[in-house]
């Protein structure tokens, strides 16, 4: 379990948020933030939050009055909410094939990586601070990947990505769309973590993996993959 950020320190950097973004936040929202004071704390309070199956890409401070989230709103909530406890805003792109891509949020303790994440599938949330690289801890996430077919789609990961870059766009408050944060991490530099022979060996998934990692999914949420694209068994 990690330690609390400490309420001192959370106030000063809350405070420094307020005026980055020079917006206010209630007092309500900040006795909220204040309960959500460590990593796996954030991700149960994105496990709470119903799954948007829209094509929005809303700020946290939306997420956080509403509770509602798809990947991308819930790695920049998460990104927030680890910039709270001192940690840089950092989100990290997963490319998939006949898939939907994921987003997550990125934290170092101890020179090991970790992460949080909203999804619809239940193995593409929390990971542990144990992942020496950025590969090590996209391919924790790769048996896991897999579109509703059971076909293992996860493809490449890309450059950490500090949302410090879009302090312009009002991130962390705004009421309009940041589609645009997504379009940028698009063009972050991807790297591959599988070839083409080992593609072409990947097993489907057996169904009680898919149902478990679809237990409690936003169908409407779900992407609907192209049959004619997946392995022949």
């Amino acid at each position: 379990m990690y330690k609390c950020i400490e309420k001192t320190k959370f106030k000063i950097l809350i405070n420094k948020q307020m005026n980055l973004d020079k917006s206010n936040w209630t007092k309500n929202e900040i006795d909220i933030l204040k309960n959500i004071n460590s990593p796996y704390k954030i991700q149960q309070f994105l496990d709470e939050t119903e799954y948007n199956s829209s094509h929005e890409t809303r700020s946290p401070k939306f997420v956080l009055n509403n509770k509602r989230a798809h990947c991308m709103e819930g790695a920049m909530f998460a990104a927030f909410c680890l910039e709270l406890q001192g940690f840089p805003p950092t989100i990290l792109d997963m490319l998939a094939f006949n898939d939907d891509d994921h987003v997550i949020a990125i934290f170092k303790h101890k020179g090991f990586w970790g992460a949080i994440a909203k999804s619809n599938f239940t193995t593409l949330r929390f990971r542990e601070p144990v992942y020496k690289s950025l590969r090590e801890l996209t391919m924790s996430y790769f048996d896991f990947y897999l579109n509703t077919i059971g076909d293992k789609s996860l493809r490449a990961y890309s450059l950490p990505y500090n949302l410090n870059k879009q302090n312009k766009l009002n991130w962390r408050t705004t009421e309009k769309d940041l589609e645009e944060i997504g379009n940028n991490l698009n063009n972050v530099k991807h790297f591959p973590i599988i070839n083409q022979e080992q593609i072409n060996n990947l097993e489907v998934a057996g169904d009680y993996l898919l149902e478990s990692s679809m237990f409690g999914a936003n169908i409407a949420g779900l992407y609907v993959p192209d049959k004619q694209l997946s392995k022949p068994i």
